[in-house]
């Protein structure tokens, strides 16, 4: 009878541990689940914020009548807080409106203005 006692008291030890061992494998793909959500909210929000900035630019430069906006893509990097104007204008001074746009619309980021003039 104590030979069955033991076994018996040995496999209640190994299952309590396993079980201890499993609640901790448990918290800690928890925890490890949960950064990996935050992070991918994290990327998640900077891509929406990005998005609504180069609309909001875009827009801008769409609705002023001094800027041809027919060749003019916007691309804004949220986490460098950065907005890039590329394409093409007809003049010099188009160039300079497209940039005072994004730059009244994007205050606290950077603005390059990389648009080329091609005089039609």
């Amino acid at each position: 009878m104590k030979l069955g006692q033991t076994m018996a008291a040995l496999l209640l030890g190994a299952f309590i541990t396993a079980c201890g061992n499993t609640a901790d494998g448990v918290k800690a793909d928890t925890e490890v689940a949960a950064e990996k959500t935050a992070d991918a909210m994290d990327a998640t929000g900077a891509a929406v914020g990005g998005a609504l900035q180069t609309g909001e630019i875009k827009t801008a430069i769409m609705a002023d009548d001094r800027v041809d906006s027919s060749d003019i893509n916007v691309d804004t990097d949220e986490p460098s807080k950065t907005v890039t104007l590329r394409g093409s204008v007809r003049t010099e001074s188009e160039k300079t409106w497209a940039g005072e746009i994004a730059t009244s619309k994007a205050p606290g980021y950077t603005i390059t203005n990389n648009l080329v003039v091609r005089p039609n």
